[in-house]
């Protein structure tokens, strides 16, 4: 998914690409208040009902709840004396010549919805950005200097307050029942032209993987044209009521190509509650839990004939997790009463409940169902990425998993165990090598991993690791490893085919 997007505009506010994202930014709430009176209607759309002649109706009940976002930014420009100076290749010959730096007010354009008739509104974060005043402009009256009541850069939301009441405040709607297929409108401010109404239909749901976004990514896609300007502004259905926030297009080229996304209000709606009350966003973590997607290879490994569910990969000791009763080899299949799909919607499940509360959490164990109970923690800011592999200038004994075809496998020797930081209580046989397109290659087997099982079965060395190679049946052997990458160290499951290579 990710290779399609050559070029994801995020921020229609006038920046290009303008969305660096951070783990987790917290702000101090100004000003805290009662909170606001906002309607919420929890029913889904009549998909019975006959399409209209006009949408005008529509427009009309929730248009005066979009408003227009103009937001002045100090930007600091150094002026070249030569354009040609700008360029390294010059420079390295006629040395900087670089000119004084320039400072200036640049001007934005966004879209913001009015949620509560007290003046509270939703927009998306990348329109207040960097905001030295924010001002809203409500229909064709009044213009207000708005303040920032909080930002939450990893899902791209921001809440803004005006000093007015009885503002005209739109419905919410409970975007968990939208259906693809669903006829939506988009309402906006694109290029400055206020009060901009567009048409189309969910073209998609639950998308994530979008580069330039944290991973806190549930979007909905839609074909509505959406346009710089547009960020920030309404995405409603048939009844009027806001189902998401726009907030970002596929455009390779600056224009619309039919692929917007917006943050589901559920979402939204999540951040702003947690940004009103206690001004900074609060999310829940499973602490001490690695998990993967469930994939069809990897029931058939573990004999499930499920579907869906998200696979525990290792369990930290001493976590939250562990002393909850969770395992390695445990399949989750639904938490706190909500089905889960993959590791993704589970991640968002988590994120969203409160931490210290208590978590009800399905799985299945050695093909038994049964749920347990975990107190979750509070999620802290995450560990920066390391994309240096390990350094292995060990060479023991060499020997080849029959059934592994193209891995080379040796004892983890005590020198080998310290350079790779392995804990004392992993055991496993060291992967040497693995040869281009072999089957283990093509499922992820690297070099420098462990595998600490086979099919289930414990392996100590590297001749555990050809016996069980050997031994192993069907069309699929499944693997435990444990690996560093990244800023993780644990365990993964990963299944391989068991068929030869011609």
């Amino acid at each position: 998914m990710r290779r399609l997007f050559r070029s994801l505009i995020g921020g229609f506010s006038g920046v290009a690409g303008a969305l660096a994202l951070a783990a987790i930014f917290h702000l101090t709430l100004w000003g805290k208040g009662t909170e606001p009176a906002i309607r919420v209607e929890a029913t889904p759309v009549n998909r019975d009902a006959k399409l209209g002649a006009s949408y005008a109706p529509v427009v009309k009940k929730a248009a005066p709840s979009v408003v227009n976002i103009y937001t002045t930014r100090t930007v600091h420009l150094r002026v070249f004396q030569n354009p040609f100076f700008n360029n390294p290749v010059f420079q390295q010959f006629f040395g900087n010549q670089s000119g004084p730096v320039v400072t200036q007010k640049q001007r934005y354009l966004g879209s913001g919805v009015i949620v509560s008739p007290e003046g509270y509104i939703l927009t998306a974060n990348h329109v207040v950005a960097g905001a030295d005043e924010v001002k809203v402009k409500v229909g064709d009256k009044k213009e207000y200097t708005a303040r920032v009541v909080g930002k939450d850069p990893p899902t791209d939301v921001a809440v803004l307050k005006i000093d007015a009441k009885e503002l005209p405040a739109i419905t919410l709607a409970d975007s968990d029942q939208l259906e693809v297929g669903d006829i939506v409108l988009a309402i906006g401010n694109p290029f400055g032209l206020s009060q901009t109404v567009t048409m189309g239909i969910v073209s998609a749901l639950g998308r994530s993987g979008l580069r330039g976004f944290s991973q806190y990514q549930d979007f909905i896609q839609t074909d509505a044209p959406i346009n710089e300007g547009n960020s920030g502004g309404a995405l409603i259905d048939a009844e009027g009521r806001l189902i998401g926030i726009n907030d970002a297009i596929y455009s390779p080229n600056g224009g619309n190509l039919g692929i917007g996304f917006a943050v589901p209000v559920n979402m939204a709606r999540f951040v702003m509650d947690r940004l009103i009350r206690s001004g900074k966003v609060t999310r829940g973590n499973l602490e001490g839990v690695l998990i993967q997607d469930f994939t069809p290879d990897l029931a058939e490994g573990f004999n499930l004939t499920i579907q869906k569910g998200v696979l525990v990969a290792d369990v930290s000791a001493d976590s939250t997790a562990q002393k909850a009763g969770i395992k390695s080899g445990d399949v989750i299949t639904a938490f706190n009463g909500k089905d889960v799909f993959d590791a993704h919607a589970l991640q968002l499940l988590v994120s969203e409940s409160l931490p210290g509360s208590q978590a009800a959490i399905k799985l299945i164990r050695n093909g038994v169902e049964k749920t347990i109970t975990a107190t979750l923690t509070e999620l802290r800011s995450e560990i920066a990425p390391d994309d240096s592999g390990p350094n292995i200038n060990s060479s023991p004994d060499k020997t080849t998993a029959d059934a592994l075809d193209g891995v080379t496998v040796a004892d983890l020797q005590p020198s080998v165990r310290a350079q790779l930081n392995v804990p004392n209580d992993v055991q496993g046989a060291l992967v040497l090598e693995v040869e281009k397109d072999s089957n283990s290659a093509n499922a992820g087997l690297q070099r420098g991993n462990l595998i600490v099982e086979i099919n289930r079965q414990p392996v100590r060395n590297a001749g555990d690791a050809v016996t069980l190679g050997r031994q192993a049946k069907g069309s699929q052997i499944l693997l435990k490893i444990w690996r560093r990458e990244g800023g993780f160290a644990g365990t993964q499951f990963i299944s391989v085919d068991n068929i030869k290579k011609k």
